[in-house]
């Protein structure tokens, strides 16, 4: 079993070179996979919910799209306690403990789907567990923060994101690779629609297992979890980890403050959600909710006494810091463009390409399915693999030339793709051939997707120059779970405006939030008296 590391000072090269490489680097390798699953069993539903279409659950179009935003506001939500469970917890038991966690719904998703009578709340409860996949980014960037100097977290940061972002792309290649096979048992389900992998299409009467979606994540996690046991460190030093107290004890902080987390995100969403789905049916603007629900879950968190009271007022010193909203922002437009498109790529793939869109009697319809529309499950991986695959190389790049200098040149790409893939969602939503705009849709989409990979490894760049050693790790949790409501937002306003007819509607605001970070980002750290100068 791995010790506790009393002390602990990667700035020491000395220290560094002799023993706090090989360690770090240990934890770093059992953190990727860890965090890879977290964003896997977070994200699935939108693959799952394409499935669901394929397969006729009886659900609407726009039920399912509230089962991705259940867990991306979930996700969100628990990234907010998340932030701060290092120092109140331990890395080791943080990492341990939350991928453990992910067990419970990968198994309970795996089981619902093997029934398509099951009622959606049952569906939704899984979807709000997803969350804990969500929640563990924020631990697992602070956790790895702590364990590299300065000079390498640009790197070292953007390889736990970057290579643990490709839970969605490997979610989004192994899930409908493994509906194909019966590798778990259980019955299968036939296409009434045509669906398709990384390989090609299947069409409609073949035999699939979705409730492998599930499933192949248990089958992942239990070595995973048995390695960040027995391979991981708590840093017990002063400005980590200081008097942790039994492992028991640790778990039942992590469990305590995940649940005051689940109760404010399922209070919000019961106020977002009409009557049909669950909710109160008040239907309240999520630009109202959501605030509310992260004021309440820092203000209950709070409340909590003892040691985690006294933990949390020292790491809540961030909120005093004005770089901390400002990078709050900036990262919402990076990582919160990555997670959202993420969630909702493949869903909007299918709705607006795999459907002809045809006027009668002089009304637009959207219900004919389109025999040569693209195959969403053929093409969703393609965003997330490229925005995760090059968020290292944007923390190397930012590492040389400057974090902020990297962001703007990023941002005013992000700006000129999402007015692009607008036009073309608003030439695809008007036409009974939607595929004749496919390709400069999905050319668009990539490069979007690269953007906010590259915009992501810089910010953590920028984090690091700004913030001390000891505020660094809170900050990138708490930047993080702000930016993961893009999580929700992202799929919930695609949902909205593809019921309006206008999808491109989303993207129009997305640019105007773009430019927005354009200029808080060039008055913070590039002009001429910019408050911290980077570059």
């Amino acid at each position: 079993m791995a010790k506790n590391l009393a002390t602990w000072d990667p700035e020491d090269e000395a220290f560094w070179e002799a023993d706090g490489k090989r360690i770090a680097t240990r934890n770093l390798w059992i953190s990727i996979p860890c965090l890879l699953c977290g964003f896997a069993v977070w994200l699935y539903w939108g693959i799952i919910t394409v499935q669901m279409i394929n397969l006729k659950f009886p659900f609407s179009q726009a039920e399912l799209f509230t089962l991705a935003a259940i867990a991306g506001l979930s996700g969100a939500t628990l990234r907010i306690p998340s932030s701060f469970f290092i120092r109140i917890a331990g890395g080791r038991n943080t990492i341990f403990l939350t991928t453990a966690l992910l067990i419970v719904p990968a198994a309970g998703t795996g089981y619902l789907l093997q029934n398509p009578d099951t009622p959606l709340w049952q569906f939704q409860i899984m979807a709000l567990l997803s969350g804990f996949g969500g929640g563990n980014f924020a631990s697992s960037m602070s956790n790895i923060s702590f364990f590299y100097p300065k000079k390498v977290q640009g790197l070292s940061l953007g390889m736990n994101a970057g290579l643990g972002n490709f839970g969605v792309t490997t979610m989004q290649i192994l899930v409908p690779l493994v509906m194909t096979v019966g590798i778990f048992g259980g019955s299968a389900l036939v296409l009434a629609n045509s669906s398709g992998t990384l390989v090609g299409k299947i069409p409609a009467g073949t035999e699939t297992y979705i409730h492998n979606a599930g499933y192949i994540w248990v089958a992942i996690l239990i070595p995973l979890v048995i390695a960040a046991w027995f391979g991981m460190n708590n840093i017990t030093a002063s400005h980590v980890s200081p008097g942790l107290s039994s492992t028991s004890a640790a778990f039942g902080k992590i469990l305590g403050m995940l649940a005051i987390g689940l109760v404010t995100a399922a209070v919000g969403l019961w106020l977002l959600l009409p009557a049909k789905t669950g909710g109160s049916g008040l239907e309240l603007s999520k630009w109202l909710v959501l605030p509310l629900v992260i004021a309440a879950t820092v203000f209950a968190l709070r409340l909590i006494p003892g040691t985690i009271r006294q933990s949390l007022d020292q790491q809540y010193a961030i909120f005093k810091n004005k770089h901390t909203w400002a990078m709050t922002v900036i990262y919402t437009m990076t990582f919160g463009s990555f997670i959202g498109y993420a969630a909702a790529f493949g869903l909007a793939i299918k709705v607006v390409f795999g459907f002809q869109h045809i006027e009668v009697d002089g009304a637009m319809t959207h219900t004919t399915v389109n025999p040569n529309g693209p195959s969403a499950l053929m093409y969703a991986w393609t965003g997330p693999f490229i925005g995760a695959l090059i968020r290292p190389i944007g923390g190397m790049i930012s590492d040389r030339l400057g974090g902020a200098l990297v962001t703007q040149i990023v941002s005013v790409v992000m700006v000129v793709c999402a007015l692009g893939v607008a036009y073309f969602l608003s030439l695809a939503y008007a036409s009974p051939t939607p595929e004749d705009y496919f390709v400069p849709f999905l050319i668009l989409f990539l490069v979007l997707f690269a953007a906010t990979g590259i915009g992501n490894g810089s910010t953590f760049r920028t984090i690091a120059i700004v913030f001390d050693r000891e505020q660094a790790g809170p900050v990138l949790g708490w930047t993080s779970a702000v930016a993961a409501y893009g999580a929700f937002i992202i799929p919930k306003v695609f949902g909205e405006q593809i019921k309006a007819t206008t999808p491109e509607y989303a993207l129009y605001g997305f640019a105007a939030f773009y430019a927005i970070c354009i200029v808080i980002n060039w008055w913070f750290y590039l002009r001429k008296d910019a408050y911290v100068k980077n570059p």
